[in-house]
């Protein structure tokens, strides 16, 4: 039951990514050039949304698919990984115009060129877990 919601959630995902234009890679590099608000409205309506959702679930106890209390996760106090990983995220973002959920996305949507920067992603979180005990977190 659990992966058909699973299913359901991404379907709803990818659907609101395409409807809102969230995959458009012109939209993507409109938004690293500072030309248009539209994309930082669909950030700052997801982290009001995320935030809205998160304080209600913790009100009413709800917890997760497996059964968790939800949790705020405790702050790191290294800077070094998160500035990092936001970097190479971000070069991969504007590189490919697309973050990771939306390369699926876009694939889904019958753009096969996507196929190569989801194997670069997957390459790149094999390597993170063959690496990650070195990491400073």
């Amino acid at each position: 039951m659990k992966n058909v919601l699973f299913v359901f959630a991404g379907m709803i995902f990818g659907i609101v990514m395409v409807k809102s234009e969230a995959v458009s890679w012109f939209r993507i590099q409109e938004m690293f050039h500072f030309q248009a608000f539209h994309m930082y409205g669909i950030i700052l309506s997801a982290i009001a949304t995320s935030a809205l959702l998160l304080t209600v679930l913790k009100q009413i106890g709800l917890k997760d698919v497996n059964g968790q209390i939800i949790q705020k996760p405790s702050k790191t106090k290294l800077i070094i990984s998160p500035l990092l990983g936001g970097i190479i995220f971000g070069l991969g973002w504007s590189m490919t115009g697309a973050c990771p959920g939306p390369l699926f996305v876009n694939l889904g949507a019958g753009y096969t060129i996507f196929i190569v920067p989801i194997a670069f992603a997957v390459l790149g979180a094999f390597v993170h877990g063959l690496v990650r005990k070195y990491l400073p977190l």
